[in-house]
C-alpha cells in the first residue's frame, strides 16, 4: 500500500435528521467532512498510509475535527494548528423531486487564512506515492490557492503522482476565476478527475453530450478526453457520469482514458440514495487505490465506481466500506442480501 497525501478543508457539517427541512428542526446532527478529508478516510480504509494536510484552530472544535480523522486511521501529523474558526456547512437531505441543499458558513476559516510557512511541503511529500487535491481548496481563498500551488510543486520535486478532482463550486467562485487559477495548476497534474460540468467551468472544455437531459453517451466524452490529455499532458482523464432521475434515484458509471484506450465502467442504479454528499470523493479515493494497486485501468475504474455506488448508501461524508465489500459489488453482488 502507498503513502497518500491530501490537502484541503475539513468542515463541521450540521444536518437535520432524515429528510427534515432546515426551518423545521430545533437541533442538527454533527457530521465531519470535506472533499479531501473524505478521500483520506477512504484511502485509510483501504489500508494506505493516508495523511490529511490542513489547518485547524487549537480549540476543542478544531480538536474534534482532528479526532474524527484519527478515528478512521488518517494520519494528522501535518495538520497545522492555529487560526480562529472551523468552516461550517449546513446540509439538508432532499427526497424524490426535492434536491438536497447546502449552505456554507466557511469564510475566514483557519485553512482559508493559512500561510505557506504553516507547511513544510518538502517534508510532507518525502516518500509519498500520491498527492490528491480538489478544486474546492484553491476556491476557498487566494491564500489557499497559493498553498495548493506550493504543494503541487513540492509533489513534482519528489516524483509524486498528482491527482485533482476539479469539483467546481459556484458558491465559492466564478467560472472565470476558476479557470484563471485552475488552468495553470494543471501542469502539475497526472490524473484529472471531474464530471462534464467541472471540465467546462474549471478548464473551458465542453463534451458533446446532453448530460442535463440524461444523455451520458460515452462517445460524447472521447473527444474532450483526448483534447484535455493533449493540452495538459494528463496520464489519465476520468469522469463520473451521473444520471439524476431524482434526489433519491441516480444512475452512476464512469469513464477513463489513459492516452491510448478508453474504458467505460458498468452502470449502477442507485435507488434509494441515503446520502450522496461525498459520492465524488469516494470515487476519487477508489480510483487512487485502484491505480496504485491494480494492473489495469479498467479494474481500477470498476473498483472506484463500485466504491462510490456504495457510498450513496452510507450517511455522512465518509465512505466507510472495506476493500472486500467494494470488490463483492464490483464482482456482481448487488442484491443486498444479509451476509451471514
Amino acid at each position: 500500500m502507498g503513502k497518500v497525501i491530501t490537502l484541503g478543508e475539513i468542515m463541521l457539517r450540521l444536518s437535520p435528521q432524515g429528510s427534515y427541512r432546515f426551518v423545521q428542526v430545533d437541533n442538527f446532527n454533527v457530521i465531519w467532512g470535506g472533499g479531501e478529508a473524505n478521500v483520506a478516510v477512504s484511502c485509510a480504509n483501504y489500508g494506505h498510509d493516508a495523511y490529511f494536510v490542513s489547518k485547524l484552530p487549537k480549540h476543542e472544535i478544531g480538536q474534534a475535527a482532528v479526532n474524527a480523522l484519527r478515528r478512521y486511521g488518517v494520519n494528522t501529523d501535518y495538520i497545522a494548528r492555529g487560526g480562529d474558526r472551523v468552516g461550517i456547512y449546513y446540509c439538508e437531505t432532499g427526497a424524490s423531486m426535492r434536491p438536497s441543499k447546502v449552505i456554507y458558513d466557511r469564510a475566514h476559516s483557519a485553512i482559508a487564512e493559512a500561510n505557506p510557512e504553516d507547511f513544510d511541503f518538502d517534508a510532507i511529500m518525502e516518500g509519498a506515492d500520491w498527492f490528491h487535491w480538489s478544486g474546492i481548496t484553491p476556491a476557498i481563498s487566494d491564500k489557499a490557492a497559493e498553498i495548493t500551488r506550493l504543494a503541487c510543486e513540492a509533489a513534482k520535486r519528489h516524483g509524486v503522482t498528482v491527482s485533482v478532482d476539479l469539483n467546481f463550486r459556484k458558491k465559492l467562485w466564478t467560472s472565470e476565476k476558476a479557470q484563471s487559477i485552475m488552468r495553470p495548476l494543471m501542469q502539475y497534474v497526472d490524473v484529472c478527475i471531474g464530471n462534464e460540468e467541472d471540465a467546462e467551468l474549471c478548464l473551458g472544455f465542453k463534451p458533446d453530450a446532453d448530460v442535463e437531459g440524461g444523455e451520458t453517451n460515452a462517445e460524447g466524452y472521447k473527444g474532450i478526453f483526448t483534447q484535455m490529455a493533449k493540452e495538459f499532458g494528463f496520464k489519465y482523464v476520468i469522469s463520473t457520469l451521473r444520471e439524476s432521475f431524482s434526489a433519491t434515484h441516480n444512475g452512476w458509471k464512469a469513464m477513463i482514458y489513459n492516452g491510448t484506450e478508453f474504458y467505460e465502467s458498468k452502470r449502477y442504479d442507485v435507488n434509494p440514495i441515503i446520502d450522496r454528499v461525498g459520492g465524488g470523493d469516494s470515487f476519487s479515493g477508489g480510483i487512487i487505490h485502484g491505480l496504485l494497486t491494480m494492473p489495469t485501468q479498467g479494474e481500477a475504474l470498476e473498483f472506484a465506481v463500485a466504491a462510490s455506488a456504495l457510498k450513496h448508501t452510507v450517511p455522512g461524508d465518509f465512505n466507510l466500506v472495506s476493500i472486500d465489500e467494494v470488490k463483492a459489488l464490483a464482482g456482481g453482488s448487488a442484491n443486498g442480501r444479509v451476509q451471514r
